[in-house]
């Protein structure tokens, strides 16, 4: 163990197979930022993780499910995309101890939850995964959001997770800080919706530890915030992340705009 405990980071992780296509929905360079600081992204760690906890915006469950398969599948779960796309592979093994091991801590918090032998990675976890860790040799634990997609909930289920920050265990949040698919499908946001979000946004990630989860936790009361997330499961696994930074400040560590709207991406710790 170090005394350097990994950050955990929120990432934007795209439109489907967005980062390994061209793109024709908009202009072709509309990825090209976020896939480069993706492709980065790991210079900025302290080290190379030893394993990789990540919460989707893709996987909700009636209780929080942990992928205990060893040697998870691909889950090609969007549509209309090139043929190529649906042949992707990540063949990042998963870790069945480590799901266990998240299981005990999430028991000893009094939130139930259960281990999942036959879950893959959706494209919530292989697409971001396969730019910033190509090699597919770090062991993958995908986690579940719970249905209700209640914040206070997860963020306790980020608390929850913590100690494996001092595990060299990357925790990773993958969703969009913006996502209302009919704006995005337009390519311009018109009432600046996503502007006004994405700075309350970075003021409530980058308060106090204490004023950061309040926030999070009435994010609805934020400004355009149903406009920025009609359905809020691609903001819930910021929740989670933002759980495991304790006392650890936030920071915005990237800034784009794709498809008319503004994105970022929150780093803790």
């Amino acid at each position: 163990m170090s005394n350097t405990r990994f950050p955990s980071i929120y990432i934007p992780h795209g439109g489907g197979p967005c980062f390994f296509m061209d793109w024709t929905r908009g202009p072709a360079d509309t990825w090209d930022t976020m896939k480069k600081w993706l492709q980065n992204l790991h210079k900025s760690l302290p080290r190379k993780p030893k394993a990789i906890v990540i919460i989707s915006a893709h996987w909700e469950e009636k209780v929080i499910r942990i992928n205990s398969q060893p040697n998870p599948p691909l889950y090609f779960d969007y549509y209309g995309f090139p043929p190529h796309t649906y042949e992707l592979t990540y063949p990042a093994p998963g870790s069945p101890e480590l799901a266990k091991q998240i299981q005990t801590l999430l028991h000893n918090a009094d939130i139930k939850s259960a281990l999942d032998p036959d879950h893959g990675y959706d494209h919530g976890t292989f697409v971001p995964l396969k730019v910033m860790f190509p090699d597919a040799d770090i062991p993958v634990v995908q986690v579940s959001l719970q249905h209700d997609l209640d914040p206070a909930y997860h963020i306790q289920v980020g608390a929850a997770l913590q100690s494996l920050r001092e595990q060299d265990i990357f925790i990773l949040g993958s969703g969009m800080s913006f996502h209302n698919m009919e704006i995005l499908m337009q390519g311009q946001d018109t009432g600046n919706h996503s502007t006004h979000f994405d700075n309350w946004l970075t003021s409530a990630c980058t308060a106090e530890p204490k004023e950061r989860n309040k926030q999070l936790e009435n994010w609805l009361n934020a400004p355009s915030a149903q406009q920025s997330h009609p359905r809020e499961e691609h903001l819930l696994p910021l929740m989670v992340v933002a759980g495991t930074a304790g006392d650890d400040l936030g920071k915005n560590i990237f800034k784009d705009n794709v498809m008319g709207a503004n994105v970022s991406a929150y780093q803790f710790g």
